[in-house]
């Protein structure tokens, strides 16, 4: 603290102070008559045996008044000086009226004790007072105030805390909580328990299968006519098909249908086709000799519904003697050129590919016949 600003008690410096030190002064030893002159002994000369009677120890004996420091110092050790250095000036006296005058406790938090930023020649006063702001302006200049110190530094958890990566640890950690919680049944309320969720999952369950037994389509099975497995084209589709054998170049043409029969019992729905395309392969050779193609169709469940495919019967060989031709070419001869009036039969093998609405992917299935009638049957001129 500056050496301006001091207590100025006189209780603390002794502002009334005699000409002679009587803290370090010794008090002179009393005469050797002082008990025949007072009519009393040395031992009961003090005030602690006669407190109504001044003794010598409550006079000053060098500044000659009563009460005065070290009235009893002989009494005890001496410890030293008792009073400071330095004294100053009464601050009792000054009031709190006057210039530095009545001591403020309070003074050092309102801004209004000494200033350390003077010290060293610096004329800084430190805080300055912006004045009251005017009635009139409703925003101004902010007084500056003295702020608390700064609380303690962040410590590594709460810093990790505040980052990416402990951000997630945290929302982490509260789902596994969470999860814990709920299986120990402290969470969920009535109706979100363990219990009430598993029967849900089994009832759900148990409709989930039902309805897909129910809805989901099953693939159904074919099985060609056993009186005409292929029968003669009509319409306006046949039409458009030549119908024809040659020896030069070797091939032939016709059309015809597959007459199938559809098992459709295993189905609680209609059975709908996206396709429905046929193949037919000769039996001896295994050479393909017709395609066809149903395209989309459906079905009645429960039944077993006739359906007929298309067939567009085309095939090429290098000469008349190509096995295959000959095969078709005999089937389909004219009724006249067989003594007998049987014509031979063919055989062929159906293998169907198809696509039903409802089901992932594609679904084969084929059958094959050993003796089955040609469907058509050539001029009895034909070569």
């Amino acid at each position: 603290m500056d050496s301006d600003r001091k207590s100025t008690v006189s209780s603390f410096y002794g502002g009334r102070k005699g000409s002679l030190d009587a803290l370090n002064q010794d008090f002179p030893s009393p005469p050797l008559d002082y008990g025949q002159q007072t009519g009393r002994t040395r031992d009961d000369a003090s005030s602690f045996y006669n407190p109504e009677r001044t003794s010598r120890g409550s006079m000053d004996l060098l500044a000659g008044r009563p009460n005065a420091a070290g009235y009893n110092r002989g009494s005890f050790f001496h410890a030293g000086r008792e009073e400071p250095l330095k004294g100053g000036r009464d601050e009792e006296e000054l009031g709190p009226g006057t210039p530095d005058g009545g001591w403020d406790v309070y003074a050092d938090f309102n801004n209004a004790g000494p200033r350390y930023s003077s010290a060293f020649g610096q004329q800084d006063s430190g805080y300055q007072s912006l004045g009251a702001p005017k009635a009139a302006e409703t925003t101004g200049p902010v007084e500056l105030v003295t702020v608390p110190a700064l609380g303690p530094e962040w410590k590594k958890s709460e810093m990790r805390d505040m980052t990416k990566a402990g951000k997630r640890e945290k929302r982490a950690e509260s789902r596994k909580q969470l999860w814990r919680d709920w299986t120990r049944g402290n969470r969920g309320g009535k109706w979100c328990t363990k219990r009430v969720i598993v029967f849900t999952c089994f009832a759900l369950i148990i409709i989930v299968v039902v309805v897909c037994a129910v809805c989901i389509p099953r693939v159904p099975s074919f099985s060609l006519s056993n009186n005409t497995p292929l029968a003669n084209a009509t319409g306006s589709w046949a039409s458009a098909v030549p119908t024809t054998f040659n020896r030069v170049p070797t091939n032939f043409s016709f059309p015809a249908f597959a007459d199938l029969q559809v098992d459709t019992t295993s189905n609680y729905l209609p059975v709908n086709f996206r396709h429905l395309r046929a193949s037919v392969y000769d039996l001896t050779s295994g050479f393909l000799v017709a395609t066809g193609d149903l395209g989309s169709k459906s079905l009645p469940a429960k039944s077993f519904p006739d359906i007929q495919i298309p067939l567009n019967f085309t095939y090429s060989a290098v000469n008349d003697s190509d096995t295959t031709w000959n095969n078709w070419y005999d089937a389909c001869k004219n009724l006249d050129r067989f003594s007998d009036g049987v014509r031979p039969g063919i055989g062929f093998r159906l293998v169907l590919n198809m696509e039903i609405i409802g089901l992932i992917g594609s679904y084969g299935s084929s059958t094959q016949v050993t003796n089955a009638n040609c469907p058509i049957e050539l001029p009895s001129n034909s070569v």
